[in-house]
């Protein structure tokens, strides 16, 4: 156990953890030169450049003639995914923070380093891409220094592109992070940081062993589903799966039971022996909460077992993700899903058509609301047509953040009135160093879950970085919007919004909508409602064919005959017409500006 270290890497977005992870493991020869990044293997993780998922990977390395074990986890960076970091940093002892030297530090760099000294972890700053002509990383040491008061000898310098100072690194992992402790003669005890589904041998967990040994073939229980299982196979994760005999304390494996049910493997559960189990489970992770709810629904009905089956396997591979079902007039059935952000929201998207062939429409993202009625009641409301009639509501609180916004004292202005414009309030500004502000908001969650992230990013020509927590909610003066295609509303189309601002959002809807929707053979009226009141109103005008085309003479009379009998026709038609609704238009008024 002396000779075993478990470490992750935390690190903002683009700060180049995915390339160090690469280098470590060639030069531990783990893998051999590499083209492109070999720990993120989802093609929309190649497409985008980002880490999803966490990657467990074991390495050997020969220090001063001893063999030692070192168990990388690479991390992503995006705030969207912090929880699967809250999971890495459950199994480790240590941790690499590693800061982009042309950059600095970041805002998700601060929130994630603050969780790994909340559970003790030892953490070694290294400051990466040192051989680009733009670093600067005396600069970067003082950020450093400034943020976790380390000496400044205690900094590493690294390439993950040129292999530079990558040895230190190694050496430095082996020298400051602790050993894991534990006891091989307990009662075994194991946590379960990840797990993934494969279609031939089922469900395969990622665990840390705590306390006591593993073997293929014991009989194990899950602490608290209570469900019991045979140890089919038990190994360790290399850039296979290698299996082995025996795991013991301290060491990062995964196992095999032919588990075929989703539901019964829970992210953090313990495992433990069926003939001496252990006494309590390990204090798992944060209990993640969804921020965005979105519909989502089959595009053909009969695919709805299918779309159920989908997020269930998806939800192994992505415990943040919550869903459950719900039915809508306009779309039938479908599942209300809970999402940590709209990349979460867009990832989760593209992977249930890539992974299984699923045709969804999501509905407009919203939050969760609290809603008091005139008896004093609350209920959690997290899709508008939930909302109870609006002569019983007494008063509607919303979700508000505490934001923390870094970036360069150039953007401040434009990125104050960001903020402002969204109902927010400064809380406070601090100067980190140099010509680096930290700016803290509060701000409601709802003007947030659409476009606020891209907007930040433009203003600030992509310097400013943002972090969140939800902080509270309070009473707010929020409308219902709802949007009448011929009378009927759609209610996949309706938000709640503040009142100040439902005129002129549901103004733009109905213009965007008039846009989208194709041309039938009947007028088609888009308004948007507030209550009973009309607000803003379009009209896709029909489509005619000429029936008078036909009468090259004679009296007037004919003409309007025929006209006549048409307008009759349109009239039926409008009675017993449908209007489809594209998924473009969902998808464009959620990018409504």
């Amino acid at each position: 156990m002396e000779n075993i270290r478990n470490f992750c890497i935390i690190a903002h977005i683009d700060h180049g953890k995915s390339t160090l992870a690469d280098r470590l493991l060639e030069y531990t020869n783990t893998i051999k030169i590499v083209e492109g990044q070999m720990l993120d293997n989802m093609d929309l993780e190649k497409e985008r450049g980002i880490t999803i998922k966490s990657h467990a990977i074991q390495m050997e390395y020969n220090h001063e003639g001893k063999d030692y074990i070192l168990n990388l986890i690479d991390t992503p960076g995006h705030v969207d995914f912090s929880y699967e970091v809250s999971r890495s940093i459950a199994a480790c002892e240590g941790a690499l923070l590693v800061v982009d030297a042309t950059q600095g530090v970041q805002a998700q760099t601060i929130s994630n380093l603050y969780m790994a000294i909340d559970h003790d972890l030892e953490i070694i700053p290294v400051i990466n891409k040192i051989d680009m002509p733009s670093a600067m990383p005396e600069e970067v040491e003082d950020e450093i220094i400034e943020l976790i008061g380390c000496d400044r000898k205690d900094i590493l310098r690294a390439s993950g592109k040129t292999g530079e100072g990558v040895e230190d690194v190694l050496k430095a992992v082996i020298e400051r992070v602790p050993h894991p402790t534990g006891e091989p003669e307990k009662p075994l005890q194991a946590l379960i940081f990840d797990s993934v589904f494969n279609p031939f041998r089922g469900i395969i967990a990622y665990f840390k062993i705590e306390n006591g040994k593993i073997s293929k073939g014991d009989k194990v229980k899950f602490y608290n589903t209570g469900m019991e299982y045979t140890a089919d196979e038990v190994g360790v994760l290399k850039m296979d799966m290698i299996p082995r005999k025996q795991l013991s304390t301290g060491e990062v494996g995964y196992i095999i039971s032919g588990i075929k049910d989703p539901t019964e493997v829970k992210v953090g559960d313990t495992i433990t022996h069926v003939a001496r189990p252990c006494a309590k489970a390990i204090d798992g992770f944060q209990e993640v909460k969804p921020m965005v709810f979105a519909g989502v629904y089959p595009i053909d009905p009969s695919e709805y077992e299918n779309l159920r089956t989908s997020l269930e396997k998806l939800q192994l591979n992505d415990a943040s993700l919550t869903f459950q079902p719900e039915s809508s007039v306009a779309l039938g059935f479908g599942f209300r899903c809970g999402f940590l952000g709209l990349l979460h929201m867009e990832i989760v998207q593209e992977r249930l058509d890539r992974e299984f062939n699923m045709d969804v429409i999501t509905t407009v993202p919203n939050v969760s609301y609290m809603v008091y009625d005139k008896h004093g009641e609350s209920k959690e409301v997290h899709n508008p047509s939930g909302l109870p009639d609006a002569t019983m509501i007494d008063h509607i609180e919303e979700p508000y953040i505490k934001a923390s916004i870094i970036t360069d004292t150039n953007y401040i202005g434009p990125i104050m009135k960001l903020c402002l414009d969204k109902r927010g309030e400064l809380l406070k500004q601090e100067y980190i160093s140099g010509n680096r502000v930290d700016l803290h908001f509060m701000l409601p969650l709802g003007e947030i879950v659409i476009d606020f992230y891209d907007k930040l990013k433009s203003i600030s020509k992509g310097y400013a970085s943002f972090d969140y927590h939800v902080d509270c909610y309070r009473l707010s003066k929020l409308a219902k919007l709802d949007i009448l295609l011929n009378g009927e509303p759609v209610d996949a189309l309706s938000t709640l919004t503040h009142q100040d601002n439902a005129v002129a959002f549901g103004r733009r809807i109905c213009e965007k909508l008039k846009e989208l929707i194709p041309r039938q053979q009947f007028d088609i009226a888009i308004q948007a409602a507030i209550g009973a009141k009309i607000v803003a109103r379009e009209t896709i005008k029909c489509v005619r064919k000429d029936v008078t085309a036909k009468c090259y003479g004679g009296d007037v009379s004919r003409k309007r005959k025929l006209l006549e009998k048409q307008k009759k026709g349109k009239k039926r038609m409008k009675q017993i017409g449908n209007v489809e609704v594209p998924q473009k238009a969902f998808l464009a008024v959620l990018k409504l500006d």
